[in-house]
């Protein structure tokens, strides 16, 4: 099994980063406009990229201001089955946010791409909570 895993620093409080993960507004200015999410266990967040399919992860772990958690169950065939969560901790009114993708069944050329997109993911998520 392969994983993707990133960490990114957000001069921000733990509280306002979380939310942001958590929200349609945050997740709406990070990631796409066209979405269903709700921070409740159990709920499925709908994201849709315009590429012919919606990608819905259902929230499986939160743990405000600590974790959080999701499963793919619908979306390119690479990702269903996935998880990917958020790890959050704060020190001196920075959080370290540690994005980690895994269960992936291979390392293909689409994982490569994921992997880069899940870097600029939170280049946008410190750039929208900073700005």
């Amino acid at each position: 099994m392969e994983s993707i895993e990133h960490v990114n620093y957000i001069k921000a409080p733990i509280a306002k980063v979380y939310k942001t993960l958590t929200t349609k507004e945050g997740l709406g200015n990070v990631w796409t406009k066209k979405l269903k999410v709700k921070p409740e266990i159990g709920f499925v967040n709908e994201f849709d990229f315009d590429e012919g399919y919606i990608t819905k992860f259902k929230v499986i772990e939160l743990i405000e201001n600590n974790k959080i958690v999701w499963e793919c169950i619908a979306s390119d065939e690479e990702w269903v089955g996935t998880k990917v969560s958020f790890g959050l901790s704060e020190k001196d009114n920075v959080t370290t946010v540690t994005l980690k993708h895994y269960y992936w069944r291979e390392r293909t050329g689409f994982y490569r791409w994921c992997n880069y997109n899940w870097a600029m993911f939170l280049y946008r998520l410190k750039t929208y909570i900073e700005n």
